[in-house]
């Protein structure tokens, strides 16, 4: 049945019928410029599920997905030849460019040496070294995705607390630890609409409470059954929601009270620096999880311990039944990993590429928002570090609640396509962007243009 619209509905404050006349129309632009992509995808890609590889590969907003020739730097280009300033990076995988040079030198080299062999390598001496003094934790693990190396910390603090619940902030994104996919409606908790097999009521082993609600997280840790709180130390994927003064120091301070760990995932937010959110705001976490970007785009997460953590979990391991610990996977911590984690560390993360990050983010966020203001549009720009995003709705946000109502999904997919036929990619489940060490002021400044030619349109 076709949707009925009434002739004065409106998202993101933007008539209905416009929106759908510009989702048309560069719908039909994408097509055109298309033909080989068209050909292949269309239809789906034969021997696979939906025909894609993997599921959310539909879920771009582009009629067909873009078939990709090849991507360097800070630019994709299809099979079509058309060449895009790509801000999505992979969604973070690739935050620091596609195949930075230092990764794909330490690639070729291991490659000739053994993929994967269960025992350390040289490259292994140096990287535990390198994370103890990058992010502060002095002892480490490697997995293969954050959601692994979440899972694995997660079960470090039940372990060691000898408590089974955990707690989440609504709207917050772990990857796909099952714990963690609940949300909040109408402020009960319930499970994440959408999730495909499952038979659990994941409620009954997580607390969630709203981001910056501090006595909402102190009377749910009241209970004294809550091993760890995990939480990003922005909201990043529910439009972007930053911590109000003294929220995260708040946060550390009551899971202190209760004996609860505190997990910082910093998936996302290594845009701040370095060393992440938490070196640039001193936070000072029990548990430390990164995934995506760490090796350079090579599948690779870690996670690291506090020195007590550390401490607790050895003595429970040394008086635990022997057996299978439900940790780890058997391509983890591969010398793949370490080469491609070694070179990020060493020779990407560097405090001159972050500063060149910042910069062009900064110039990034101020021309969206001088675009917004221009064509009166009641929408706002959220920006930390590298890590940018224009939300169509009036902010700032205060947590996941107001968050999960600010988006305008019509609205977002079809400037996502005109930002395509403009040539510029950003993040396709939200507008999210990234700056590389090698984007540059050029591309800063086309996606800038063709964001201000879509609001004119917009609101004229």
């Amino acid at each position: 049945m076709n949707r009925i619209e009434r002739p004065d509905a409106t998202e993101g404050c933007v008539a209905l019928s416009r929106i759908s006349e510009l989702a048309a129309a560069e719908a039909e632009i994408f097509i055109r410029a298309r033909p080989k992509s068209q050909a292949s995808l269309g239809n789906g890609v034969a021997g696979f599920f939906g025909g894609v590889p993997m599921h959310w590969m539909k879920d771009w907003p582009t009629p067909f997905p873009i078939l990709v020739d090849k991507a360097s730097g800070a630019t994709i280009t299809d099979v079509d030849g058309n060449r895009l300033a790509d801000f999505c990076l992979g969604d973070t995988g690739s935050m620091f460019g596609h195949s930075p040079a230092p990764v794909a030198r330490a690639i070729r080299r291991q490659a000739s040496r053994g993929l994967t062999y269960m025992l350390p390598s040289e490259d292994s001496l140096t990287l535990g070294l390198l994370l103890a003094e990058r992010f502060g934790l002095p002892h480490w693990q490697i997995a293969t995705t954050a959601t692994d190396a979440n899972r694995f910390a997660l079960r470090v603090a039940r372990a060691v607390t000898g408590r089974d619940k955990i707690l989440v902030f609504n709207g917050c994104y772990h990857g796909a630890v099952d714990e963690t996919m609940v949300r909040m409606d109408s402020g009960k908790p319930i499970n994440r609409p959408g999730l495909a097999g499952e038979f659990r009521d994941l409620t009954a082993r997580t607390r969630i409470v709203e981001f910056n609600d501090l006595p909402a997280l102190e009377k749910a840790l009241s209970h004294g059954d809550v091993a760890c709180v995990i939480s990003e130390p922005v909201l990043t994927n529910s439009c972007m929601v930053l911590p109000e003064p003294g929220f995260l120091e708040g946060v550390r301070t009551l899971t202190r009270k209760a004996g609860t760990l505190l997990l910082i995932d910093e998936t996302h937010t290594i845009s701040t620096g370095p060393g992440g959110y938490t070196r640039k705001h001193n936070l000072d976490p029990d548990l430390f999880v990164l995934g995506k970007p760490v090796a350079g785009g090579v599948p690779a997460s870690v996670w690291g311990m506090s020195e007590q953590v550390a401490a607790r979990y050895a003595a429970y391991n040394s008086t635990k039944q022997p057996g299978y610990s439900g940790m780890g996977t058997t391509l983890s911590a591969n010398p793949l990993q370490f080469a491609a984690m070694r070179a990020t560390l060493e020779e990407v993360m560097t405090e001159a590429n972050y500063a060149h990050m910042e910069k062009l983010a900064e110039r990034l966020a101020t021309g969206l928002d001088k675009a917004i203001r221009k064509h009166k549009l009641p929408w706002h720009v959220m920006r930390v570090g590298a890590r940018v995003e224009f939300i169509c709705a009036p902010g700032p946000l205060r947590n996941g609640g107001e968050a999960e109502h600010a988006h305008a999904s019509r609205l977002e997919a079809a400037m996502h396509v005109a930002l395509v036929n403009r040539g510029v990619l950003i993040a396709p489940f939200h507008n999210m962007m990234l700056v590389s060490p090698v984007t540059t002021a050029r591309q800063v400044d086309r996606l800038v243009a063709a964001f201000g030619d879509i609001a004119a349109t917009l609101a004229a």
